[in-house]
């Protein structure tokens, strides 16, 4: 350890973290310039980093805590099971508990699969699309971010060099490597444009398994879906035989039975993740019976074999079942209502210091532009550099005033939240936008 006090210890973690880990971390989202703070513990709505210094958490693990961090309760449960057993290759009746109750939230969850990751459970949506409807081509938002899997990243970061005219808006790989047949089986959609959309949607109908769709699609600019754009794509999907597949691992988290209730359609299924696992890696996948019958491991003839090593372990559901049972619809009204305190807050500072920026979000989460009016779509999501500086400087303001943002200046709320917590939030906003008005 060093003895230059001056040294900061998460400067100085990081350095030993560059030898051991490409960049010095796992994930790329806790990087920060010109090194990442390392957390030493959470309570409640608050991180503390291992200089002492505390912070309201607005990010909670990327939306993941619903109940911030160390929550009594699910530490008394996850530390009850501990003492039973962490993983088993048996059942567990929490898998079937836990089950139950997320069936019940929602009438269109006839039957539910456990996974490990929102990753996974956006994988398992559309290898069962296929598996049931005997196609192999997707189709997805432009810009939408639907987890590390080849097929559903495709298009997630284009720029305008890349993505291509709007009628036919290409698809455009994340990562370097990836296979052209992954790009060729992947239609790219403008969001929120019904007529592109269905005419892209037309061309390929007869080989179309499934339209992968979140309703507020963070990457395109935490904005909902236009109900008509929604409605289009869901009679589309049923006059053509092909799936609706939603991307609910955020947005379950808008209404007790997720944001697709809100839009009064109900998909053929449903991927989640995140704060269904009260704090643990989880996934889920939820949907109707005949479509739900792929995975079935009895049936006489299997068309989706598919299991996991740790899918539906007892640490997570015992901490996913307590943090969902507690999140119940008072809960959730009362942070929606929080939210929604910040959000007005913010547009009010915005328009008395007199910047161009705005505020999208629905339901306990929310995103600041740098942009005059709320975007659309990917393609006026898309940051100028400019746009990105501003961003950028705000972060790096809310984090040294206590807040810690996703990296998109993104913010959720946690249950332990309150007035105090959003109003401070909001005021430290005002002030970043003064300071950046100030620079002209």
């Amino acid at each position: 350890m060093s003895t230059d006090t001056n040294i900061s210890r998460s400067a100085e973690l990081y350095q030993r973290a560059l030898k051991v880990l490409p960049g010095g971390v796992s994930r790329n989202t806790v990087l920060r310039d010109p090194y990442p703070a390392y957390v030493d513990y959470g309570k409640g709505c608050r991180i503390v980093d291992i200089d002492g210094v505390s912070r309201i958490d607005f990010a909670n693990n990327m939306c993941s805590l619903i109940h911030g961090h160390a929550d009594p309760d699910i530490v008394q449960a996850v530390t009850e099971q501990l003492q039973r057993g962490t993983a088993f290759t048996m059942a567990t009746e929490v898998e079937v508990l836990y089950a139950e109750h997320l069936c019940s939230r929602n009438p269109g969850f006839e039957k539910l699969r456990f996974v490990n990751s929102g990753t996974e459970a956006i994988m398992v949506t559309l290898k069962a699309s296929r598996a049931f409807t005997g196609r192999a081509k997707i189709a997805k938002a432009e810009g939408a971010y639907h987890g590390g899997y080849d097929y559903a990243e495709v298009s997630q970061a284009p720029n305008p060099e890349t993505w291509g005219d709007l009628d036919h808006p290409k698809s455009v790989p994340l990562a370097h490597g990836t296979p052209q047949s992954a790009l060729d089986d992947v239609l790219i959609l403008p969001y929120n444009d019904i007529d592109r959309s269905i005419a892209i949607l037309e061309a390929n109908k007869d080989d179309l398994a499934c339209v992968l769709l979140d309703l507020m699609p963070h990457r395109i600019g935490l904005n909902p879906a236009d109900p008509e754009f929604v409605r289009a794509i869901r009679d589309w999907t049923t006059k053509n035989g092909s799936l609706l597949v939603l991307d609910e691992v955020i947005t379950f988290r808008s209404t007790y039975s997720g944001l697709q209730t809100k839009y009064g359609i109900t998909p053929d299924l449903t991927a989640m993740g995140k704060m269904i696992g009260g704090g643990f890696p989880i996934g889920a996948v939820a949907g109707r019976s005949e479509v739900m019958e792929v995975l079935n491991p009895r049936a006489k003839k299997v068309l989706f074999p598919h299991s996991g090593t740790f899918s539906a372990n007892p640490i997570t559901l015992t901490a996913g079942l307590v943090a969902m049972e507690k999140f119940d619809q008072a809960q959730v009204d009362r942070l929606n209502t929080l939210a929604k305190r910040a959000m007005v807050g913010i547009t009010n500072a915005i328009e008395e210091v007199g910047i161009d920026a705005c505020v999208t979000g629905d339901g306990s989460m929310f995103r600041l532009h740098m942009k005059p009016t709320p975007p659309r779509n990917f393609r006026e999501a898309y940051m100028t550099p400019q746009e990105n500086a501003k961003i950028k400087f705000m972060l790096d303001h809310l984090f040294d005033a206590g807040f810690v943002m996703i990296n998109t200046c993104t913010a959720t709320m946690s249950t332990p939240m309150t007035e105090v917590e959003i109003d401070a939030l909001v005021g430290a906003m005002k002030e970043g936008f003064e300071k950046l008005a100030a620079q002209g």
